[in-house]
């Protein structure tokens, strides 16, 4: 039995200092998670990757 490897996923990694600006976040933090977890920002919608929250952007 020959070992496969698994495919990588290409994923942009977040640096810390991309999230803030002048000692302010750029970023909008999870109402549920709290403080410290960001949301991600997608091309009609925000979410959370920790908790799945998610907050649709009006038109």
């Amino acid at each position: 039995m020959a070992d496969k490897k698994k495919a990588r996923k290409n994923r942009r990694v977040v640096k810390p200092h991309e999230s803030y600006e002048g000692g302010k976040v750029k970023k909008q933090s999870c109402p549920k998670c709290g403080p410290g977890v960001f949301m991600a920002e997608h091309g009609n919608r925000k979410s959370c990757g920790k908790c799945g929250f998610t907050e649709f952007k009006s038109k």
